[in-house]
């Protein structure tokens, strides 16, 4: 955590506040919020390191939600023919 911004330090708490305290806002969004405040305001490839920090902890935070979406995913049809 020493060799992280600020930024992407603040940003990972903002993205763990939410996702313990804020059940109204999808997990997916959640990641996805976090990760566009890390490319607009952190260092380059900051945005890809918070990505990878929330898509590991989502499961244990929020992993009710995580597992029926991923679930919910797979049994949609493909259809990008």
């Amino acid at each position: 955590m020493g060799e992280i911004s600020p930024i992407e330090h603040a940003v990972l708490w903002i993205g763990v506040y939410e996702m313990q305290h804020c059940p109204d806002v999808p997990w997916r969004v959640v990641i996805n919020e976090c990760v566009e405040l890390a490319k607009e305001f952190g260092g380059t490839d900051g945005h890809k390191y918070v990505n990878g920090v929330l898509n590991a902890l989502a499961p244990r935070l929020r992993s009710p939600e995580v597992e029926a979406d991923r679930a919910g995913n797979r049994a949609k049809p493909d259809t990008s023919d």
